[in-house]
């Protein structure tokens, strides 16, 4: 996913383009049923709708035209980015209307985009699935700039400036309680498939700045060795209460978490990949992936290997096996998160300019049993398709329409 998508790639350090069915099956694939999804990213209208300030007629029709092109290209769920910057595609009491709609934040765009997503999505036999930012609260530092009104205004002390962008911060309580209970308003109001977040969860790191999060930490983090230990746990309070409060709302909605691709390095932790990625996701975003999976907090994975097959700092082709193994015998199941985005992108290296790079990890994928499907950054890619790497794929992988997992 690329910045503005939701989901940062890093193997040096540096940050680059890319976060009413029954409850999907759990322990890999089964025959006949495969997971073929694609992320709708809304933050500064990275695909969806196309530019901020169109009509509710207009809108609605853009997303038709890209539930259209998801059933065209034989895919079977639709992850749509509904709460990009702690504001909301949907009329939420807890937070604004989202700025990407009207291009201003908190008015009424006229219409409901989530639940005529979720409406026309099952009308064409796709799955909906509600992509949820957690923490992050706007692209820039300014509080000023949020609509009056906007929780961050009316509690300045719960965010954090960092990096060029505000955020919430994760080691406060009622932070936490807060995000919750606006995402689970979408989870009460619609028949959505599943909960989805990306890979934000502490922000990416920044050289030269810190997370001021000294009080915070201060106040609660007395009973950790480090702080490190304190915002890993933090990180874990937010996923396991929010596995447990959509379980409680009797709705058989699932949870899934598409993480960066790595979780650390072998050379940090011998259980690690053999990668050398310049992020980790337990060190730098205080995220114990693989925890989730092995606690069972999440109904599905869905990491982002947004790397070509051979590269030496994170091979597509060595992370597969790493997560295949992770997942193996937990119950979770595993799906691939794919840089669509990236074929014939003139700034990647020579593997992406072959229209057959994609459906080569498919060939690779379905030799590692606990791999049940695929995820595709993103919607405007499958759509446009530059050099026809999406229509390979098709081509190769997906003859018919399928079921997604149950």
């Amino acid at each position: 996913m690329t910045g503005a998508g939701g989901a940062a790639l890093a193997v040096t350090g540096t940050t680059a383009p890319a976060s009413g069915a029954a409850r999907p099956g759990r322990g890999g694939p089964r025959r006949g049923r495969e997971f073929r999804g694609m992320w709708l990213a809304t933050v500064a209208n990275r695909d969806w709708p196309s530019r901020p300030g169109l009509t509710a007629e207009r809108q609605r029709a853009e997303l038709l035209d890209h539930l259209d092109a998801a059933v065209e290209r034989r895919l079977n769920v639709v992850v749509l980015q509904v709460r990009p910057t702690a504001d909301a595609l949907w009329p939420s009491p807890y937070e604004p209307w989202a700025e990407c709609l009207t291009g201003t934040q908190g008015r009424d765009p006229g219409w409901d985009p989530l639940g005529t997503a979720v409406e026309e999505a099952h009308a064409r036999g796709l799955e909906l699935h509600a992509w949820f930012n957690p923490y992050r609260v706007a692209n820039h530092t300014d509080p000023g700039r949020l609509v009056a009104g906007h929780p961050a205004r009316l509690h300045p002390e719960w965010v954090v400036p960092y990096g060029g962008k505000l955020y919430y911060d994760p080691g406060l309580p009622e932070v936490r309680g807060f995000a919750q209970e606006a995402m689970l308003d979408a989870v009460r109001r619609y028949d959505i498939d599943a909960v989805h977040w990306d890979d934000y969860f502490y922000p990416y790191p920044v050289a030269g700045q810190v997370f001021a999060d000294d009080e915070t930490y201060a106040r609660y983090g007395g009973d950790f060795p480090d702080r490190a230990s304190w915002r890993r746990n933090n990180t874990d309070l937010l996923v396991s209460e929010m596995s447990a409060r959509i379980k409680e709302t009797g709705k058989r909605t699932a949870f899934g978490i598409s993480p960066f691709g790595v979780w650390r390095n072998a050379s940090t932790d011998p259980e690690g990949s053999d990668t050398s990625a310049g992020v980790q996701t337990y060190d730098d975003l205080h995220a114990d992936t693989r925890k989730w999976i092995r606690e069972g907090w999440i109904d599905h994975i869905v990491p982002q290997l947004y790397w070509n097959i051979g590269l030496p700092a994170a091979d597509y082709a060595r992370l597969l096996p790493w997560w295949d193994a992770v997942v193996r015998g937990t119950g979770v199941n595993l799906y691939i998160g794919e840089a669509l985005y990236k074929a014939g992108d003139p700034a990647q290296p020579a593997p992406w300019q072959d229209p057959r790079e994609l459906s080569r990890h498919l060939d690779l994928a379905r030799t590692y049993p606990s791999v049940g499907g695929h995820c595709w950054f993103s919607a405007k890619e499958v759509a446009a398709d530059p050099i026809g790497a999406m229509t390979t794929v098709v081509a190769d992988h997906y003859p018919t329409r399928v079921r997604p997992p149950r």
